[in-house]
């Protein structure tokens, strides 16, 4: 028994000495534990700090420099919430009692900044006008922050990174992160909601989802339904109790907010889907387009990002291995909603609108020599003002374009890799990890370029208004008049209080224009007559004594045909010295005269050279 018992020790002894084998398999090890080393640091997740301080910065840019984009914007969302504020707006037939298709809910979680703010600056309705800005921001930069932490623990921190950059610099999530719009309101929801689903709370994720659609925009619905069905069946009591309670309490509230300023039971929500969707009303009225629309803008607002995000599909072989299924539920929104929205007629950001102006003969005796070749001339050719519009209807999408296309870009050696050897260092798997930063690369400085040109190109109305708080000397009483620049007007809150109304005056559009809600007739439970659903110009909409005016901010364009403007002898440029350069009119360019690739991209020295540009003017009466 003892021999048995040394012979065991004496075999244990002898397997634990080095084998030939072994010895030469110790490099090997050694490059194994390397590699495992370096995968676990790529896996190790991005904390918070990085994402918030990198969103932050760029939202905060956002929020001062960006344009306004869209004229709804202005007149259904900022002029409601400048009512609420001072009193005093432009109310839309939308807002009508009669039609009552918006929820004061959405302005009043919006007032929750704006009055706190009125009150710290009493005197400057600009500065409230930004501290909004910076709210809309801050909601962004969580959402957003979410969502790339979210990836980087799920997946990585490669793929997190490549989203983080892209929803920093991508010009549509710039453009889009500060505006004052529902459908911004649901893009943020998309990204919390994303976030919250991929750290495996289907619960929150639903919860954030209702909010987004009832209290944000009612047709995202189509969006949230992939991780709304999905966490259902993970988990269905718990989120079907987060997603109904949050639900129920929002439509509530919703009906109650709208009796208090309505002053009628009714539902916003249910309104708005039934003019739009159940055939209540005639949207195609505002703007109808053809399926490929959001793909050629799409492109504009995300270049290479856009398409690469739609050739995830094609790089399901190798997503449903990397990232099924969670990852696939999050994107699969993205391909949803853009078919859906494509097979839309009405498109209202596409309207790019050409206002077809037959230019007002009592106008043009006040603004234009009355020379009767002149006027004859001018009678007869059409002044075509354009009206720019961001893709509204696709932002709740915006985020999972970046996430998208960051998974095509992060699965670039995929393509080569030998699938049974995760570890394959061949050539070509080389080369297409140097391809990664390079498509990054160019898609960033594509979109950076996207921006400057729109900032710089476009950022001339809100500049212009600025100007007017430097001339109250005019003194209080003063009218502001407006012509065809109507669609660019920034808000009431750019309109000093010397000024006493903004007034349309006519230069041929038929269409309904906002008019200033009349607290006489019950302010927002008023339901004005001049109000239409079938966008009919009304005869109240212009002033008709343009000698009343005090000021006129006007686009003078350098047309091969006489237009409005090519002659304002009778006013004098409104001058604010700045670093003692006078500044009564700023550039604007002019987007019917500019090559389409420089006015949609910023190119160094070719930009100023190749796009034409007109004059963004704010104008005084002269004294007589």
């Amino acid at each position: 028994m003892a021999l048995s018992l040394q012979t065991r020790q004496r075999r244990g002894v002898t397997s634990d000495l080095p084998s030939p084998s072994s010895s030469r398999s110790k490099p090997d090890e050694k490059e194994d534990k390397r590699k495992r080393s370096e995968e676990g640091q790529e896996h190790k997740a991005i904390g918070w700090l990085l994402p918030l301080f990198a969103l932050g910065m760029l939202r905060y840019m956002s929020a001062t420099s960006n344009i306004i984009h869209d004229c709804d914007e202005v007149f259904n969302y900022w002029e409601p919430l400048h009512f609420l504020l001072y009193n005093s707006g432009f109310q839309t037939w939308e807002y009508s009692s009669q039609y009552a298709l918006r929820s004061y809910l959405y302005i009043n979680f919006h007032e929750l900044v704006g009055l706190p703010a009125s009150w710290l600056f009493p005197d400057d309705k600009v500065r409230v006008f930004y501290a909004v800005r910076f709210f809309l921001g801050l909601v962004s930069v969580i959402s957003d922050a979410t969502l790339v932490v979210a990836l980087s623990r799920k997946y990585g921190k490669r793929l997190a990174s490549y989203a983080l950059a892209m929803l920093c610099l991508t010009s549509g999530c710039f453009f889009a992160s500060t505006s004052f719009l529902p459908s911004s309101f649901a893009m943020y929801a998309m990204s919390l909601s994303s976030g919250l689903f991929l750290l495996g709370k289907p619960a929150s994720a639903v919860a954030v989802a209702a909010a987004g659609v009832i209290l944000g925009w009612p047709f995202s619905i189509l969006a949230f339904l992939p991780i709304t069905i999905y966490s259902l069946a993970r988990r269905f009591k718990q989120t079907f109790l987060a997603g109904a309670v949050t639900s129920l309490v929002l439509l509530v509230l919703s009906v109650l907010v709208d009796y208090y300023y309505y002053k009628r039971w009714t539902s916003s929500v249910f309104n708005l889907l039934q003019y739009n969707v159940l055939g209540g009303g005639e949207s195609h009225l505002y703007g109808i387009e053809g399926p490929i629309f959001y793909l050629r803008n799409g492109f504009n607002n995300f270049n290479f990002c856009f398409i690469l995000g739609l050739l995830f599909p094609a790089f399901l072989p190798i997503a449903r291995r990397k990232y099924a299924p969670d990852l696939l539920i999050v994107v699969s929104p993205l391909y949803i909603w853009l078919g859906f929205m494509s097979l839309q007629p009405h498109k209202e950001e596409s309207i790019d609108m050409d206002l077809n102006v037959s230019v007002n003969l009592s106008i043009l005796a006040f603004f234009l020599p009355s020379e009767p070749d002149v006027l004859s001339l001018l009678s007869m050719k059409n002044h075509v003002a354009t009206m720019r519009y961001a893709l509204e209807f696709l932002y709740p999408i915006y985020p999972l374009v970046c996430v998208a296309a960051s998974a095509v870009i992060e699965s670039f050696p995929d393509l080569f890799r030998d699938k049974y050897n995760p570890h394959d260092n061949s050539w070509p798997v080389v080369i297409a990890k140097f391809i990664r930063p390079v498509v990054l690369g160019l898609i960033l400085s594509a979109s950076h370029a996207r921006t400057f040109s729109l900032i710089n190109g476009y950022g001339a109305p809100l500049e212009t208004y600025k100007i007017l708080e430097h001339y109250d000397d005019v003194g209080t009483g003063s009218t502001l008049c407006v012509g065809s620049e109507w669609h660019r007007f920034p808000s009431s809150f750019f309109v000093p209080e010397y000024i006493s109304e903004v007034r349309w005056i006519d230069d041929g559009f038929r269409g309904l224009l906002p008019l200033p809600f009349n607290s006489t007739l019950g302010g927002t439970a008023a339901a004005p007559p001049h109000f239409n659903n079938k966008n009919k110009a009304s005869d109240e909409q212009f002033l008709r004594d343009i000698e009343a005016c005090t000021f006129l901010v006007e686009l003078q364009l350098n047309r091969p045909y006489p237009t409005r403007g090519s002659d304002l002898s009778t006013w004098e440029s409104v001058v604010k010295l700045r670093a003692l350069q006078p500044i009564a009119a700023l550039p604007y360019l002019d987007r019917e005269f500019s090559p389409s690739m420089y006015r949609s991209f910023f190119i160094p020295y070719l930009w100023q050279e190749k796009n034409v540009f007109g004059m963004y003017k704010l104008l005084k009466r002269v004294s007589k």
